[in-house]
C-alpha cells in the first residue's frame, strides 16, 4: 500500500471515478493519505461526489507519472472518527480553510477490497491488492 500512496502522492493530482444512475462521473483530487494503515481520501458530505460514493462505494482513481500509470479500484468506507479527519487535515493544511474535524461537512474516506494495477507501455502490469 506505500507504493501505491507513494506513485498518487508523487502524481498530485489524480482522477476519481464514481457512478451517478449508471453514468460514470470523474473529477480531479489531491488528496491522498495513510492513517492507520489505510489509504484516505478527503471530500466533503455535501458534494454530490460524497452522495454518490454513499449510493455506490465502488470506485475507481487513475493518475499518470511519466511513463507510468496506476488504477486503483475498490471501495470507499466513510470514517466518522474526528482522529481521522484530524490527520487528513494536518496532511493537507489548506483543506483547514474549508474543512474542520469538527464540522458536518467534512468526510474522510479508506479503500478496502482495493486492487491497484501500475502499467506502462514498456513493462507487465504490476498488481497490489490490499
Amino acid at each position: 500500500m506505500n507504493e501505491i500512496y507513494e506513485f498518487i502522492k508523487k502524481c498530485g493530482t489524480y482522477y476519481l471515478a464514481t457512478v451517478e444512475d449508471g453514468q460514470p462521473r470523474v473529477r480531479p483530487f489531491g488528496t491522498i493519505h495513510i492513517f492507520e494503515d489505510r489509504l484516505y481520501i478527503q471530500t466533503g458530505k455535501k458534494k454530490e461526489v460524497s452522495k454518490q460514493i454513499q449510493k455506490n462505494p465502488r470506485v475507481e482513481l487513475c493518475c499518470m507519472n511519466g511513463g507510468e500509470w496506476l488504477r486503483l479500484a475498490g471501495e470507499l468506507v466513510r470514517d466518522d472518527r474526528r482522529e481521522a479527519k484530524v490527520s487528513m487535515l494536518e496532511a493537507y493544511p489548506d483543506l483547514k480553510a474549508m474543512y474542520s474535524a469538527d464540522d458536518d461537512n467534512t468526510e474522510v474516506l479508506y479503500f478496502k477490497n482495493a486492487t491497484a494495477t501500475i502499467s506502462s507501455f514498456t513493462a507487465a502490469p504490476k498488481v497490489i491488492k490490499f
